[in-house]
């Protein structure tokens, strides 16, 4: 496979900068009732059903349901989805293009919901560089359950100790290295291009 490390990226606030209060403050007309409405009503914990497997179609009828008086802005959740997208983290992509042009495998392990990751893949030409990638949507596994992990290192036919995994959540991190994978716990391109620099990985010094 490869003399170095290989890399195994998250992708949400690693390569794609993803926040569900871009969108929710198009929604309301304050910060506040914008953050009212993540905390109680399309919430983060509520998001994971969908990267675990759940439909769109599926979770939005149930919220509704039970938040009816918000029915436009939580429809707005599975019809504006990608209006929660910033853009790009640009810096992560170049690492990824160092990384491949110095012909080391990169792969991915993400929680993400299989409809807006099919979707995702046809509009960014990034995701279709990696060499292999576990969506937990697909898989209805989420991170940090080991079981990703494993059936991430069976697929691939790859062993713990190759792999350096990057994620900007602790606990994911966390799980990674319980399995036996060096971590990388992401804050910035600038810092992940330092870390994997340390760990041997042949990048430009920034």
């Amino acid at each position: 496979m490869s003399d170095y490390l290989i890399p195994v990226f998250d992708l949400g606030g690693v390569f794609i900068d993803w926040n569900p209060m871009y969108l929710f403050r198009k929604l309301f007309d304050t910060e506040e009732d914008a953050q009212w409405f993540y905390d109680h009503v399309c919430t983060g914990q509520w998001n994971l059903e969908f990267d675990a497997g759940t439909s769109y179609a599926e979770g939005i009828q149930q919220k509704t349901n039970q938040f009816p008086q918000y029915f436009n802005q939580i429809s707005a959740f599975n019809n504006r989805w990608h209006e929660m997208i910033g853009g790009l983290i640009q810096g992560t992509c170049h690492i990824q293009n160092e990384l491949i042009e110095a012909e080391i495998p990169t792969f991915a392990i993400t929680n993400f919901s299989r409809e807006k990751f099919h979707e995702c893949l046809e509009k960014y030409a990034f995701l279709r560089k990696f060499d292999g990638i576990v969506v937990s949507g697909n898989e209805r596994l989420i991170k940090p359950d080991y079981r990703i992990f494993h059936r991430f290192l069976d697929r691939y036919s790859l062993s713990a100790d190759q792999c350096v995994f990057i994620d900007d959540s602790y606990p994911n991190i966390a799980a990674a290295r319980h399995m036996g994978m060096k971590a990388v716990h992401f804050a910035t391109p600038e810092q992940l291009r330092k870390e994997l620099i340390d760990l041997g990985l042949p990048l430009k010094a920034a």
